[in-house]
């Protein structure tokens, strides 16, 4: 059987480019200088639903940690700032719950980022 750090998936932070509005010269040469698809940043209009789902994550904790954590979700202007407290929900989760309900529901939180397969054991770094 495979070691089961090879079959996770890596989630990555959101880019910081957005496809630009303007016109089709515009699109055209984002399209070519564009890395992949894949990285390109999401919509923004998707920040406040993802961020009630932060915020739902940390629902039942109450300490001081959580309601700083709480305040930082609110004051995020991306999701790659959401993307970055992700070890902070884990870490309180597991914390105030367990290590397995902090693994489920910051499972639940990663759908909204990027993912990739990770490397090859046999690729060079």
């Amino acid at each position: 059987m495979a070691d089961p750090s090879s079959l996770r998936v890596e989630v990555c932070p959101p880019s910081l480019r957005y496809a630009p509005e303007g016109n089709a010269w515009q699109r055209l040469m984002f399209w070519l200088l564009a890395p992949a698809p894949h990285e390109v940043a999401p919509p923004i209009n998707r920040l406040p639903g993802v961020r009630m789902e932060f915020l739902a994550t940390l629902s039942d904790i109450d300490s001081v940690e959580a309601d700083e954590l709480r305040r930082r979700i609110h004051d995020a202007r991306s999701l790659r700032e959401l993307w970055h407290t992700r070890a902070d929900v884990y870490r309180l989760v597991g914390v105030a719950h367990s290590q397995f309900e902090a693994q489920a529901r910051v499972d639940l939180l990663n759908r909204h980022f990027p993912t990739r397969a990770p490397r090859s054991q046999f690729a060079p770094l």
